[in-house]
């Protein structure tokens, strides 16, 4: 069924559902014209891009969907690896009558987003790269080592453990996903009490969290797989953005070992939630740089 919401948070959006392979995939679609594909990050959903839809979609047919295991789309058991969610988005983007896309990500969507461009190398136009460091390229794992105060990326390795995460989070889902959006957040009343409570609603749908905590397991998986894919870096243009008080530089630093053609930098006044924090820039942005 479509629903057809003209709210001022999700302007003009059609929700539908598609089967691709073994996931039933939910996405958000809204405008005309070449298709342009956001993939979000944990523990957002398709909504984290509702502020930047509305801008885009008076040039292009946006499509947003959410990932496998997250939101309203279906939880399989396994499949977590970034090829393999990429391959999801493929075939979606496939099912609706598009070869070439242009495509942007944040975090995990990025990592996805990514994986999408290097395995289907005619099929991106131009990506796009927001507040993330790709897995296997040293810069994340490094960021993994302890510093003093928590001062760094400690849920990385804390997630990608079997079962203790799942047994210390189930039931203290507000409490721990609130840390995050403040903690990662330039300013912290970026988020308001209704923006948290979507993200937290949708983590706590049955098999939300298990099937976020796996994106986490597969790690090293999706490591071994871009290793494999900067064998022969991207030739496509690419930007890559951190926020000033989250990744920073390290996000671009690491598209440069990934692709040959890349600009970017760091957005100021941001920290890792680009939706909540920068919806106009990143929706600027990628206007210029898509349109370019």
């Amino acid at each position: 069924m479509t629903i057809v919401d003209s709210s001022t948070e999700f302007p003009l959006v059609e929700h539908h559902t598609a089967t691709v392979g073994d996931v039933r995939i939910h996405f958000a679609r809204a405008g005309a014209g070449e298709p342009l594909v956001l993939l979000h990050g944990w523990p957002q959903t398709w909504a984290s891009w509702r502020r930047v839809i509305g801008p885009l979609s008076q040039k292009y047919t946006v499509i947003v969907p959410d990932l496998r295991g997250l939101g309203f789309t279906s939880k399989p058991d396994s499949g977590y690896d970034t090829n393999t969610v990429a391959k999801d988005v493929h075939g979606l983007v496939r099912s609706l009558g598009f070869d070439k896309i242009y495509l942007a990500g944040h975090d995990w969507g990025a990592a996805a987003a990514y994986a999408y461009a290097a395995q289907f190398r005619d099929a991106v136009h131009k990506l796009s790269i927001f507040e993330m460091v790709l897995p296997g390229f040293g810069i994340m794992e490094g960021a993994m080592q302890p510093q003093p105060g928590g001062n760094f990326l400690w849920h990385m390795a804390f997630q990608s453990v079997p079962d203790i995460p799942f047994a210390l989070i189930e039931g203290r889902e507000d409490i721990y996903l609130r840390w995050f959006f403040e903690h990662f957040a330039y300013d912290p009343t970026a988020f308001s009490e209704e923006d948290i409570a979507l993200y937290v609603n949708a983590m706590t749908h049955v098999g939300s969290l298990r099937a976020g905590l796996e994106y986490y397991k597969s790690y090293f998986l999706s490591a071994e797989q871009n290793q494999e894919h900067a064998k022969t870096p991207l030739s496509i243009p690419v930007s890559a953005w951190g926020g000033e008080a989250c990744l920073g530089g390290y996000t671009k630093q690491c598209l440069e070992l990934a692709a040959t053609d890349v600009r970017g930098g760091i957005i100021e006044r941001c920290g890792h939630w680009i939706g909540e924090e920068r919806p106009e820039f990143v929706a600027d942005h990628l206007l210029e740089f898509f349109g370019e």
